[in-house]
């Protein structure tokens, strides 16, 4: 008799993720793939599917926890999930204290320092990836909110199966939902926890989860999740072919000095052109977090409604400016 299946639903994600980083990482040795693991359900599934999946690969498995440090005895809980991760036969195992700043919000801020703490972890231990459990749900959330923000295709896209530095970010559990992974780690008997934040009304995220999501299926029916989450994937497709159009079309509206030509980039579609005034923004050294589309509409008006208008502040110290028919982006 096979196992439950939401267990095999869980591994057979984490496998075929195990195998496309087999064939993204060819080398002699055993790669070591980390799972980021909070010790909530669909942390606890990955973890526990990564350790069934990867030594029939011959991958090393290990896993990481981070302490934010913003719940008393949030040390005693990452200690705990060390020792779950442990009991799963992961190795190596560690946890991470991390120190949470104010930028951008709680929410927002606590997610920075998390990446940057996975970051650290997965280059001391030379990990090929790390595994993140983002589900289905979880990426309805994250368009929804890209939609409430309003600013545009790529906040729709959501989360990517692979993303950061060099597809160090793998995501199995997007085509899967919350309850899939909290009935694997049932099953399995895996202790999980449940974050009071993720019930706290006063996260944004919260909200949408325990409000609206259930108000929208209640109004549209049941598959709201699922279509959200479908959408996500079109606009992917539909903002990395944006993108490449983008990074072509740049070349040819630079003049001999490097310098956007307003005349040429007027000519270009406004999801084109805005795209390379984002991209021109960021290297000049605007965040790109804190970039919104109001700034890129703002810079635009330079060139499709110029009126002799000054300069625009950007975040990060950085100004945009007409000039002499050129566009200058440049820290002020």
């Amino acid at each position: 008799m096979g196992p439950h299946p939401a267990v095999a639903a869980i591994r057979l994600a984490v496998r075929r993720v195990l195998h496309d980083i087999l064939n993204d990482h060819s080398t002699t040795s055993p790669p070591l793939v980390l799972v980021a693991c909070s010790g909530g359900a669909d942390s606890m599934a990955l973890a526990s599917a990564l350790a069934f999946e990867a030594p029939k690969l011959g991958i090393r498995a290990g896993g990481v926890t981070v302490d934010h440090g913003l719940q008393p005895g949030s040390d005693l809980r990452a200690a705990e999930v060390c020792l779950r991760l442990r009991e799963l036969g992961l190795d190596p195992v560690e946890s991470t204290a991390v120190t949470v700043g104010r930028a951008g919000g709680p929410e927002a801020a606590a997610r920075d320092a998390r990446y940057a703490a996975l970051d650290t972890a997965a280059e001391r231990h030379g990990a090929a990836a790390v595994l993140l459990g983002h589900t289905r749900d979880d990426q309805a959330e994250t368009v929804l909110l890209g939609l409430a923000r309003g600013s545009g295709i790529r906040s729709l896209s959501g989360m990517a199966a692979v993303s950061g530095a060099g597809g160090r970010y793998r995501r199995p559990f997007l085509e899967l939902d919350r309850q899939t992974a909290r009935k694997a780690c049932m099953v399995q008997s895996l202790p999980v926890w449940d974050d009071p934040h993720n019930a706290d009304p006063s996260y944004t995220r919260s909200r949408l989860r325990h409000e609206g999501l259930p108000a929208l299926e209640k109004a549209l029916g049941k598959g709201v999740v699922e279509a959200l989450a479908r959408t996500a994937q079109l606009s992917r497709d539909d903002a990395d072919a944006l993108d490449a159009w983008a990074r072509q079309a740049e070349a040819t509206v630079r003049d001999a000095a490097g310098l956007l030509e307003c005349a040429r980039l007027y000519a270009l579609p406004p999801a084109v052109r805005r795209r390379i005034l984002r991209r021109a923004a960021i290297e000049a050294g605007a965040p790109a977090g804190s970039l919104f589309a109001r700034h890129i509409e703002e810079v635009d008006r330079l060139i499709t409604g110029w009126r002799g208008q000054g300069a625009i502040n950007l975040p990060g110290k950085v100004v945009a400016r007409r000039q002499g028919g050129r566009l200058v982006i440049r820290q002020g």
